[in-house]
């Protein structure tokens, strides 16, 4: 496994197919779509393929560059069901736009999803979020899901990053593009990265959206991530005159709460589409100090968030209760093969258990330990992975990526899960990089951002001149 990483990709050892497209991309748009056949282990001579569902969407005008291709993030997300989204971002504008399932995901063969983990985080806002019964029903579930996928004969040590980016190569020879752009968002920055690392030759220009480098991402550099977004949030209300009005003490007040609400858990009932009628959401701190850094995937919801903190210090959790019970993911989206297998072979291995409680108490020193101790939106991840035994990847794959390619990094001010801080770490890595911040912008940053999307497709065009005029406009 080591060579895949030795600074040049291998010969393609994957072939595509052509299928009939998925009813989940928009009916007017003619795309070319079908799968790549790979071998689920590189290391295995006549070992078993597999197949990575793809989906080429031409550009709505002529062509006029190399065609772009679409890294997803989670690990574990579902692009070829978001198409009509991608495409609404203006991403095949003037470029073919490529959307890939990667290995383990909803249209991808297997399918690594886990019925037993969906239920369990439908179950969830309606328990304490830190008890240890909790804690134990979330390792059950888990250990239900990797014993049903080894089952069906799936090799779970597999599923990573190394053997995807080898996926995302041998994509592009088999399409037969000498050069694509490639976009990155969230965790698909970390693997646009390590694809850099074996193709860099076959990449004409890059966008990191939301960066996760991977020299930096681990469980405990979390709360770290959170507490930049947090900050920045709540200096933002207290730096405007009107919030700071309204809510005096804004971050003192949350952190109170979450001291208040670990001790003392509040319950109430609210209407959920996802559960088909009323649903009972309790909230503690761990709870609620995971809900904040949610909020990141809601960029449009942000100017509420003031308000919903203080309507909850005074005794009305109505409102953060249903942002929370919209926020369950509907069943049989996430790979969960893919995410266990990134994140139990790639970040678990690389840290120390305690340093997540050491680095939140550094970064958010009045939270409870108990809320700290877990790495927020990966609460007893470490269990997990102790369940999931999978081997511990090579540490090339955590190696800083250096690279001369024209890059454009884009960063959310308000951002608690990929924070600016990494963005400028990954800048400092990439000569040719252009890092952007977009004020009052969380997760995604192109996804929620009309801005945000003008620049790309300016970028796309003009790599090394990129129009930002827009970023005054939106200030």
């Amino acid at each position: 496994m080591l060579g895949v990483f030795a600074g040049c990709a291998p010969a393609s050892r994957g072939a595509f197919e052509s299928a009939r497209c998925w009813p989940t991309l928009p009916p007017s748009v003619k795309a070319r779509c079908g799968y790549l056949v790979v071998p689920e282990n590189r290391a295995l001579r006549n070992g078993r393929t597999i197949r990575i569902a793809v989906a080429v969407i031409p550009a709505v005008k002529r062509a006029i560059a190399d065609p772009l291709v679409y890294v997803d993030g989670g690990p574990g997300g579902a692009p070829l069901l978001s198409t009509a989204a991608l495409i609404g971002e203006g991403l095949n504008a003037r470029n073919d736009l490529i959307v890939v399932d990667q290995r383990g995901t909803y249209y991808s063969k297997p399918q690594l999803t886990c019925p037993v983990i969906d239920r369990f985080f439908r179950r969830l806002v309606g328990v304490v979020y830190d008890a240890p019964s909790t804690r134990a029903e979330h390792v059950a579930a888990t250990r239900t899901c990797r014993a049903q996928l080894a089952e069906r004969g799936i090799d779970l040590a597999a599923y990573n990053t190394t053997e995807n980016a080898a996926d995302f190569a041998d994509l592009r020879r088999a399409l037969g593009y000498q050069q694509w752009n490639v976009y990155g968002i969230s965790y698909g920055t970390n693997l646009a990265l390590n694809l850099v690392r074996i193709d860099s030759a076959g990449i004409g220009s890059l966008i990191l959206d939301s960066t996760e480098p991977p020299n930096l991402v681990s469980l405990p550099a979390f709360w770290p991530q959170a507490s930049a977004g947090f900050t920045s949030l709540f200096a933002t209300c207290a730096a405007q005159p009107i919030c700071r009005s309204r809510y005096p003490r804004l971050e003192e007040r949350f952190s109170a709460l979450v001291r208040k609400l670990e001790s003392h858990p509040v319950t109430t009932h609210v209407p959920s589409q996802a559960a088909g009628g009323e649903v009972a959401v309790t909230t503690d701190g761990g709870a609620l100090a995971n809900w904040l850094v949610s909020m990141s995937f809601a960029t449009a919801e942000f100017k509420e968030v003031p308000a919903w903190i203080d309507e909850l210090a005074d005794g009305r959790p109505q409102h953060i209760a249903a942002s929370r019970a919209s926020s369950i993911t509907p069943p049989g989206l996430i790979g969960y093969g893919l995410t266990f297998g990134v994140i139990c072979s790639e970040w678990y291995p690389f840290a120390a258990y305690p340093e997540i409680l050491s680095k939140g108490r550094r970064v958010l020193p009045s939270y409870p330990s108990t809320v700290l101790e877990e790495p927020p939106q990966f609460t007893y991840v470490t269990d997990d992975c102790r369940e999931w035994d999978v081997p511990k990847a090579p540490a090339t794959v955590r190696e800083p990526v250096r690279s001369s390619i024209p890059t454009l990094i884009l960063s959310g001010t308000f951002d608690a899960v990929t924070a600016s801080p990494w963005a400028k770490a990954a800048a400092a890595m990439l000569p040719n990089a252009r890092l952007v911040m977009f004020r009052g912008v969380g997760h995604g940053v192109a996804p929620a951002s009309k801005c945000a999307q003008a620049v790309v497709q300016s970028f796309l065009a003009r790599p090394h001149a990129p129009d930002l005029r827009c970023l005054a406009l939106s200030s």
